[in-house]
């Protein structure tokens, strides 16, 4: 049996899971999978491999390789390597990413670059998976490419190992030995199942054949019309059977209730969760700022919760009553509304994976434990959105409009019913649970000097930071702290400029050395100049010192906010300031940026 190398980098799982998908499809298909962890180096070795290799990378949220890949990328970046080291590899590689994150399958791009720079070839084109779409839509089609790619590579070094002579088959051998596409590959493949041209084949076995392809056991409705499960001719009358349904692998079914504790205890949850009240709400924009943003305060005292500044944690939420009602008369379910949703994937099938996972809703600490023991403090903006419908209906975030409906009674309190319950109303509650990435922290040296970028609600983790330096520093007046910076941005001064008493307070005390604020939609004021419109502005104002602090002072950046606009914005900014200051070109800047996410120092908490 045809053997190939099959090796995995993980984070969370996702990478491993596809590469053991690969492995059991592979013996389907005539071929042996050698599955490994990338970390597991002494069960593999590059240097003599002389089968195909076929790599899953994961990236990270910084955009790194994952930590199982780290002692791989370090071996391979040696710069003592020859370039012809890998010469006799050939390789195929599927990334895995986010598209909501700067660095889009960046563990996998930089492992992909590194094995070409040492004389690997691709026998099949990279894929790139997008999490934020689905990576089923590339992995699949990617697999299923896989296997024609295979085939072509071994027919090509057989035919260098018969050394035959012949002109044709050589040249043919060479042409085998290019990358492949694999929307192609996947076409060639299937192509020996296509007989459009065989007059004699009937209707019903037709039908019978695409059933078999298609692994579905019933047969299609006998309508008169086309619809997605059954065509008419002349389209029935053909071999190729359009539109064709997905396999199966889903099933379900509605299942009365069998009472709230034991549907509640069908559902799991990986981590934690923990119920608490919300004890405080305050609205931190006016009522005419485009969004409002509220700052909520739960209380954790009676939980085993804990968190330190820069942690996120998870708010799960539930669907809108009124949307789920409201779906439900749409698919006449009403009477059935009380009963449970049973789903449960088929057996036999490898689809679960990868299925797009529900997102959580995570959020940011705005808080130190050391200045408000017992409480968790987070901030939001109120999603609202005009729905796409024929009538304009503006309609809320499922999780923002829930929550701001939560903390509507602490924001505007009803005197009638805090009389009813004794002079205080119980306070609403909702669940949340800790997210394991922890590595947007400040420093473990505390004379180690900061930036902070946080335009809108990116400020939360920095409020949290000064807080907690501010709490430090009162414990340890004589010790050393380095400077803090904060580069803050917002539409106006007078609408949404956020905790602005807050940081003035922090300016006024020291602890926040550097304040500059950006307001984006500020017009000027009769011979003042032009306002900075936006955070990446500020800091090339500064760029002298933002440079001296990262290059000379070993100092640490960290940036939270939007991924798609700020976050890249104020990485190219960096780019420039640091190949201007530093007098490098830009290509050596950009080196110089991954070298400090490297080294853990320019750190980002973005989101889309």
């Amino acid at each position: 049996m045809r053997r190939f190398l099959l090796l995995y980098a993980t984070q969370k799982g996702q990478a491993k899971a596809i590469a053991e998908e690969i492995c059991e499809k592979a013996f389907a298909h005539g071929f042996s999978a050698d599955l490994h962890c990338i970390s597991e180096s002494d069960k593999y070795d590059l240097k003599t491999e002389t089968a195909p290799l076929v790599v899953v990378v994961s990236t990270t949220g910084t955009g790194d390789p994952p930590d199982t890949a780290r002692k791989f990328v370090k071996a391979i970046q040696d710069k003592a390597l020859p370039g012809d080291f890998f010469a006799h590899l050939r390789y195929g590689l599927l990334g895995l990413g986010d598209s909501e994150y700067t660095y889009f399958c960046n563990g996998g791009k930089i492992i992909d670059k590194r094995l070409q720079e040492l004389g690997a070839q691709h026998f099949y084109d990279t894929g790139h998976a997008d999490d934020c779409v689905g990576l089923e839509l590339v992995v699949e089609p990617w697999i299923d490419g896989l296997w024609a790619a295979l085939t072509k590579h071994f027919m090509a070094s057989r035919g260098k190992e018969e050394r035959n002579g012949a002109l044709k088959m050589a040249s043919n051998a060479s042409q085998r030995m290019d990358p492949v596409k694999p929307d192609l590959l996947h076409i060639e493949s299937q192509v020996e199942l296509l007989r459009l041209d065989d007059p004699g084949r009937k209707d019903s076995e037709v039908r019978e054949q695409n059933t078999v392809n298609r692994n579905q056991s019933s047969a299609p409705p006998a309508e008169s019309e086309s619809s997605l499960t059954h065509s008419i001719p002349p389209l029935s009358q053909a071999s190729l059977n359009i539109p064709a349904l997905p396999p199966e692998y889903l099933q379900v079914h509605l299942q009365e209730s069998l009472g709230q504790e034991e549907s509640q205890a069908s559902v799991t949850s990986v981590d934690p969760t923990f119920q608490v009240p919300i004890s405080k709400a305050v609205q931190l924009t006016t009522d005419d700022a485009i969004r409002t943003t509220l700052l909520v305060e739960l209380d954790i005292s009676k939980t085993d919760f804990s968190y330190q500044p820069g942690d996120a944690f998870n708010v799960i939420c539930p669907n809108s009553d009124s949307e789920v009602q409201n779906l439900l008369q749409r698919l006449q379910l009403t009477d059935r509304r009380e009963h449970c949703v049973v789903l449960k994937i088929k057996a036999d099938t490898q689809k679960k994976e990868h299925l797009p996972k529900l997102q959580p809703r995570p959020y940011s600490c705005a808080s130190s434990n050391l200045t408000h023991p017992g409480k968790l403090h987070f901030i939001f903006n109120i999603v609202e959105f005009l729905s796409n419908t024929t009538t304009e209906v503006l309609r809320k975030g499922v999780c923002t409009g829930w929550l701001a409906t939560m903390v509507a009674s602490k924001l505007y309190p009803d005197p009638r019913v805090s009389r009813a319950e004794g002079g205080k109303a119980p306070a609403p509650e909702i669940s949340i649970s800790p997210r394991t990435t922890n590595f947007f922290h400040l420093p473990s040296d505390p004379s180690t000097p900061i930036i902070m970028v946080g335009p809108g609600t990116g400020i939360a983790p920095f409020i949290g930071f000064l807080q907690h330096r501010e709490k430090l520093q009162e414990q340890h007046p004589d010790g050393h702290f380095g400077a803090m910076w904060l580069f803050f941005g917002c539409r106006h001064k007078d609408r949404d400029y956020l905790f602005r008493e807050e940081l003035r307070h922090f300016h006024q005390r020291g602890i926040l050395t550097h304040l500059k604020v950006s307001f984006s939609r500020d017009a000027p004021v009769g011979e003042e100049e032009a306002p900075v419109k936006y955070v990446q502005d500020n800091i090339r104002l500064h760029s002298e010192q933002v440079a001296k602090l990262l290059l000379h002072e070993h100092g640490c950046i960290y940036v939270c906010g939007d991924a798609k606009n700020m976050a890249k914005d104020v990485n190219d900014t960096l780019v420039e300031i640091i190949s201007k200051e530093a007098g490098i070109e830009k290509l050596e800047a950009m080196k110089t940026l991954a070298t400090l996410k490297e080294e853990k120092r320019y750190l980002q908490d973005i989101w889309s």
